[in-house]
């Protein structure tokens, strides 16, 4: 390596801002679910002052983060920092019919602790959730860092413009997909490996809806793509696995493939 190269990647040392890591951010995030559902720990608090003392030390942090990552250029910080924990009990509402939806949606689920604990949909729509509150308030880049991380730990990749509303139910997860301009519906239910992306990836189209709408109490099996700003899935539909469909639906639809499926015995055949 030349001197050239030395000195641009000094240089490039020099200039950067002293901002917390994806780890330390993410951090945040985990503690703040933590706070919320302590069946993901084993913080044990003395009263509520001790709880509203923890919350107040989150809210601080957030603020640091925001400060220290350029959030906004004209903005105030500490207020966004505070409208945003302003909205924790809305969220936890919404996140505990994610968890209503999970339990009675899978057979396999014991508890709803053991979908606060393990759940690897429960522990991506958490961060999704809190990364879209703040996305919501036009913060950049701390919600797409949130939603990554969740995404490196479970494999479920969710964008945190995607409007996606209460009693969501993602099963098993692995390979899903959301785009971020696709509006999900009340009581959508989605296997692994769906996919919901735009038909094009066209730079131009940034400031445009590329992404499907899943209308409400519709599920989604496992391989399906659902592609386009325009296609409309509608209500109680049933979207069958691998399928392709770059085209709406009405409600109460049954989409599925009909290739024939051929068993081989092994045995021989005299002809």
């Amino acid at each position: 390596m030349n001197e050239d190269f030395y000195r641009h990647i000094f240089q490039k040392q020099q200039d950067a801002d002293e901002v917390p890591s994806n780890k330390e951010i993410a951090r945040w995030a985990t503690d703040l679910i933590r706070l919320l559902f302590p069946e993901q720990s084993k913080r044990s608090l003395i009263s509520i002052d001790d709880l509203k003392s923890h919350f107040e030390q989150l809210e601080d942090e957030l603020t640091k983060i925001m400060v220290s990552t350029k959030a906004c250029d004209r903005c105030d910080h500490k207020k966004l920092s505070k409208k945003f924990f302003a909205q924790i009990p809305e969220l936890y509402r919404v996140l505990n019919t994610d968890i209503q939806a999970i339990f009675n949606g899978d057979p396999a689920a014991k508890s709803e602790f053991e979908v606060i604990r393990a759940y690897p949909g429960f522990y991506a729509i958490s961060f999704y959730r809190l990364a879209h509150a703040l996305y919501s308030f036009d913060v950049p880049l701390l919600p797409r860092i949130l939603t990554e991380y969740a995404h490196s730990k479970t494999g479920i990749d969710i964008h945190p413009g995607a409007e996606i509303d209460e009693y969501f139910h993602i099963d098993h997860g692995t390979g899903v997909v959301i785009g971020e301009t696709c509006n999900i519906g009340k009581h959508v239910k989605l296997y692994q490996g769906v996919t919901m992306g735009a038909l094009s990836v066209d730079k131009s189209m940034a400031n445009t809806k590329r992404h499907p709408t899943i209308e409400d109490f519709v599920v989604i099996y496992s391989g399906a793509t659902i592609l386009g700003g325009e296609t409309i899935i509608g209500h109680h539909s049933i979207i069958g696995g691998n399928v392709w469909l770059t085209k709406s639906v009405p409600p109460g639809s049954s989409v599925y493939n009909t290739a024939d499926v051929v068993i081989s015995t092994g045995k021989k055949i005299n002809i």
